[in-house]
């Protein structure tokens, strides 16, 4: 199996930046290119203006805060990257990003900043493993 592009779901917490790490670290032997993805809450169109613009402006600016820590952690690995920011349901838009866009491993942490610390493993995660179309690789 050849690996030429790799999703790495990022939400700016420990295992998320483990992943951008552990994701880079294979790119830099397979020579494939990484997209960073993050996906914030959609924001419901019943807000009305303005408050619908400022949802989204704070949610895009949590967004960059999160996607500067993990390009930090890429920078100067030689790594060829690119970034995404999508508002939808978190595991459905990982998916489906990785079907359009046919993308070869997702690589992914084990636990993301929602609520229930106790589980395992993310409900995120879990749902990811449950229906990608390719490999995932969990990284704690």
């Amino acid at each position: 199996m050849r690996i030429n592009k790799i999703l790495v779901p990022v939400d700016g917490s420990g295992p998320s930046l483990a992943a951008v790490r552990y994701g880079a670290g294979i790119a830099g032997l397979t020579g494939a290119a990484v997209m960073l993805l993050h996906c914030h809450k959609p924001v419901p169109s019943i807000l009305g203006e303005p408050n619908f613009q400022r949802v989204l402006e704070r949610l895009e600016a949590d967004a960059q805060r999160v996607m500067e820590g993990c390009l930090s952690e890429l920078a100067g690995q030689g790594v060829e990257f690119t970034s995404k920011v999508i508002g939808g349901d978190t595991a459905q838009v990982i998916v489906e990003v990785a079907e359009i866009e046919g993308f070869d491993l997702i690589v992914m942490g084990s636990r993301g900043l929602g609520g229930v610390q106790g589980l395992l493993l993310g409900s995120v995660t879990h749902k990811v493993l449950q229906v990608a179309p390719c490999p995932v690789t969990v990284v704690r």
